[in-house]
């Protein structure tokens, strides 16, 4: 049975805390178009108030949750408890992606220090908080984070990686625009 919750609570931020991964699924706007859930590890996840969070996208082979925020700004976080209670908290939300090389993004990337390169910084105000059982979900044990996602970016220079990035998000599997390139004034 589940159960809803007005705010992110002690006892939610909690729960978030404990968990060693987490999942974001968007969508786009037309039935035709593909929707997309990716696992997110790391320290990457905040919560920024009662009903607000943010995770730092790091990268990498798609720009779905980049480009379906941008067309309709849907977005659901997923955590899962992989051992002690069995539990499941889903976050639905409006969100909105901050890239780098956006206005406002050096001050968002500022709550996640020991990130290296992000791509961009997620933020969701919070709509629904709900919570249920995680019976079917099994029992995991952390043996640690896989560290290929931040060392295959770091012995590339900034303008590099931004490049590289530019090149490969530059939209979505459906079409929809991803990373922008900023206007430069010759």
């Amino acid at each position: 049975m589940s159960k809803l919750h007005d705010s992110i609570d002690d006892r939610v931020a909690a729960f978030i805390g404990a968990q060693k991964m987490f999942f974001v699924a968007t969508a786009p706007s037309a039935a035709s178009g593909h929707v997309n859930v990716s696992p997110k590890g790391y320290d990457s996840f905040r919560i920024l108030g009662s009903n607000r969070v943010a995770y730092a996208d790091l990268g990498g082979s798609g720009i779905e949750t980049v480009a379906h925020l941008r067309e309709n700004g849907r977005i659901t976080f997923m955590f899962c408890a992989f051992e002690g209670k069995p539990n499941i908290l889903r976050l639905y939300g409006r969100g909105e992606a901050v890239c780098f090389g956006d206005e406002g993004f050096d001050e968002a990337v500022g709550a996640f220090p020991d990130l290296g390169k992000v791509r961009a910084v997620i933020t969701a105000d919070i709509t629904r908080i709900q919570d249920s059982c995680g019976w079917g979900v099994p029992f995991y044990e952390f043996a640690g984070e896989r560290d290929q996602l931040l060392r295959t970016n770091a012995h590339r220079s900034d303008e590099e990686w931004r490049e590289r990035r530019y090149a490969s998000n530059a939209q979505s599997i459906d079409g929809l625009p991803g990373l922008v390139r900023p206007e430069t004034s010759e």
